[in-house]
């Protein structure tokens, strides 16, 4: 017995002096400790789990070398090989966070983002349908966010002081040249595109990515839908028109296509609400398009669309020079859009992202003076109103061809480069009162290259940098514009950005052809952001500055048409922006708050200095409330957009000092307009339907407040009148069908 209980005490003495003891402390790159990271001795159970100030310690039987490993949630993994021999072990390990979509910063100064993939849309499709001031376009929806202008008068965006030339709209990376239907005097004209058609915004107010250019205030970036989730139909009748499609899903689910027809006759709504305009045509638009979208074997996407649109108008005005005399403006508008993409992976953890676009756009465009009795008469003395009969015939052409490829390498760093070309084609023909032609050609070949590479150095810290070259034939000169971006997280959902950017930009087309040895016009952009954003608010505030440098300066050519002369011009634009949306505080309710102060001046086409533009107001807010109440199925949506009142100015040239000066000059009324939409959805909780409804009113500046947008001057000056809506206010009534898919949910989730 005596020699058992000493074999036994000998035995247990040995093993206690065959374990070793490891130990040490968990930290991060800041010398934080870390509690909770599991430490395990690799193809053994010996292991323990960090405490709460970081210290660990465990012994273990194993000998030689061997491989110990530190794992915690959110933090890269780590491992280190050590030597067990009998002394005791002191280790430090040292754990990096690890960055992840969930957590990483954004980087988004001068962005708004609606994606699938964003944090918080800030503006999808059906919030471009339910914006009662927006008419369901979407350019008109991107008004109610800061930086934008309450332009009424003429389409476009007119974004932190720049004109609507200076935004571009790009459809899956491709440039969509005429997005608007084609211009009338004194009216804005809207989008071609149906908002449904798409499934993510980015609409940049400024320094916007090196994967763009030929713009210098903004880029919006809209990304077409993939597969449906199933076959459906729809029909909508309104006021207005009709029009019905059908989308249809092949059985693996891996590809569809579809068709759809609209026709637009606004003979109705004009019958009811008087025009200011005498429309001896009122406008009618028939417009077709197509589709088809395939899945890859290897997860990519080929989408093609295509659209081809014709519309008409024709009205009457009163000739500002004269009492009793008319203008008769009428314009016909042939267009064709076709977009071709793909994305994919190639292997080797290369994503492609190609596209290729081709467009055409004729404009049959005509103007006659008329007596009293509406027959056309020629008017040689003064000789200014024989200029006013004229028939001009527009025909554009226009290509591109996109490839990006990109590669993303230690989580969510990246790389990717690519290349554009565009081609562009655009003839004028213009015959004036006594049958003298004259014919223009403007044709160029813009080639650009771009790289951009976006570095996580943390989860709380990022950088985007990139830069652009381009090449235009018609200019004749090479470009290099650099981009740069920085974000800090500064909280869980906060975060600060800094955008940089040097933006360039050839003569927009009725400037041209233009004298020689022009230079591209430059822009730079700075802009500092601060957003707090969640899923059910968001709040954010930018200040951006803007330089613009080589503006165009127009005058005369020998066809008496103002053409630009020299890149001497320049400006600036520099101001403060808040949005605030909230889905929460109030419950069943979606609201957005937006404000923004712009200090602008420029030097460009025919002023005599620096001045205000005409497009920009000094204030600008936005209010937009929608309210769903399901146990009616009904939704109520209410606007109100306000803006200070925008500079107007007759520039005239001054013989005796041989140059422009402003012979006058004022200011507008404020700008004032409510609008209010109601939505019902009849067949909202029943089950089995085979046809969901939902009926929509709207109206536009409900309180018939006067909208002032700016004056037009007569020949000599002597008189000038406002420019003003064509009506009051306009009432939409229409009633959408869809066969196969309830959309109910959907709207109901978007506080439709």
């Amino acid at each position: 017995m005596k020699y058992i209980t000493t074999s036994a005490f000998l035995f247990s003495f040995c093993l206690c002096q065959a374990q070793v003891k490891i130990s040490g402390t968990v930290t991060d790159k800041k010398n934080k400790p870390l509690a909770g990271v599991s430490i395990q001795l690799k193809d053994s159970y010996d292991g323990a789990t960090s405490d709460s100030i970081g210290n660990y310690s465990f012994t273990t039987d194993e000998k030689g070398e061997k491989e110990i490993e530190a794992s915690s949630s959110g933090y890269l993994p780590v491992s280190q090989k050590i030597t067990i021999a009998g002394a005791p072990i002191s280790l430090n390990l040292l754990l990096k966070e690890q960055i992840t979509e969930l957590k990483a910063v954004v980087i988004s100064a001068g962005t708004f983002e609606a994606s699938d993939k964003a944090k918080g849309a800030v503006l999808n499709s059906i919030d471009v349908v339910t914006t009662p001031s927006a008419n369901g376009d979407i350019t008109s929806a991107f008004k109610t966010l800061p930086g934008t202008q309450q332009v009424g008068e003429s389409e476009g965006l007119f974004v932190r002081g720049g004109s609507a030339t200076e935004s571009k709209i790009y459809i899956d990376g491709t440039l969509v040249s005429n997005f608007f239907y084609s211009s009338t005097p004194g009216v804005a004209s809207r989008g071609r595109f149906n908002p449904f058609l798409f499934k993510g915004t980015v609409f940049s107010t400024g320094g916007y990515s090196a994967l763009y250019g030929q713009a210098l205030s903004s880029a919006l970036v809209l990304e077409s839908i993939d597969l449906p989730e199933r076959s459906e139909a729809d029909l909508g009748i309104s006021v207005l028109g009709l029009g019905g499609g059908i989308q249809k899903l092949s059985k693996d689910k891996r590809s569809s296509w579809g068709v759809s027809f609209n026709y637009t006759n606004l003979w109705l709504g004009f019958k009811v609400f008087k025009q200011k305009q005498d429309y001896f045509q009122v406008p009618v638009v028939s417009q077709g398009d197509a589709n088809f979208r395939i899945r890859t074997k290897t997860g990519g996407m080929v989408k093609y669309y295509g659209y081809i649109s014709h519309n008409k108008t024709a009205f009457r005005t009163n000739d500002i020079d004269s009492v009793v005399l008319k203008d008769a403006f009428s314009i016909s508008n042939l267009n064709m859009y076709h977009n071709l993409s793909w994305k994919d992976r190639i292997g080797g953890g290369w994503r492609i992202n190609t596209g290729a676009s081709f467009s055409t756009n004729k404009d049959d465009i005509g103007n006659e003076l008329q007596d009293a009795n509406n027959n056309k008469i020629l008017i040689s003395t003064p000789e200014f109103y024989a200029f006013k009969n004229f028939d001009l015939v527009n025909k554009g052409v226009y290509a591109q061809g996109r490839v990006v490829l990109e590669k993303k390498f230690l989580g969510l760093n990246a790389f990717r480069f690519g290349a554009d070309y565009f081609y562009s084609n655009e003839k004028s023909s213009y015959t004036l009162y006594d049958g003298t032609k004259y014919e223009e050609q403007v044709k160029d070949n813009l080639l650009a290259a771009f790289a951009e590479t976006d570095i996580y150095l943390t989860n709380n810290l990022a950088a985007k940098l990139g830069g652009r070259l381009e090449h235009s034939d018609l200019m004749k000169r090479w470009n290099i514009a650099p981009r740069a971006s920085l974000a800090y997280k500064t909280g869980d959902k906060s975060q600060a950005s800094f955008a940089y950017g040097i933006f360039y930009q050839n003569p927009e087309r009725k400037l041209l052809p233009g004298a020689a040895g022009l230079d591209y016009s430059k822009a730079s952009h700075y802009i500092l952001q601060y957003i707090n954003q969640t899923k059910d608010y968001t709040f954010r505030t930018e200040m951006f500055y803007k330089k613009y440098d080589r503006l165009y300066k127009t005058g005369f050519n020998s066809n008496g048409r103002e053409v630009a002369t020299n890149a001497n011009g320049l400006g600036y634009a520099k101001g403060v922006e808040l949005f605030w949306r909230d889905k929460k505080t109030i419950k069943n309710v979606d609201y957005w708050i937006s404000y923004s102060y712009l200090d602008t001046k420029r030097d460009y086409l025919n002023y005599p200095g620096e001045i205000q533009p005409p497009f920009a107001a000094s204030h600008t807010a936005s209010f937009v409330f929608k309210r769903f109440v399901l146990p009616w199925k009904m939704g109520f949506n209410f606007s109100y957009n306000f803006a200070t009142g925008r500079p107007y100015y007759r520039i005239a040239y001054n013989e005796t000092q041989q140059r422009y000066l402003v012979a006058d000059q004022g200011k507008t009324i404020n700008y004032n307009s409510m609008g209010f939409s109601f939505n019902y959805l009849p067949s909202l909780g029943k089950q089995n339907a085979k046809v969901f409804s939902v009926f929509v009113i709207g109206v536009n500046n409900v309180l018939g407040q006067n909208l002032v947008y700016s004056y037009n001057y007569n020949h000599d000056g002597s008189r000038k009148e406002a420019v003003t809506p064509p009506s009051k206010r306009f009432v939409f009534i229409g009633c959408f069908l869809s066969f196969g898919t309830d959309r109910s949910q959907e709207a109901i989730n978007n506080n439709l």
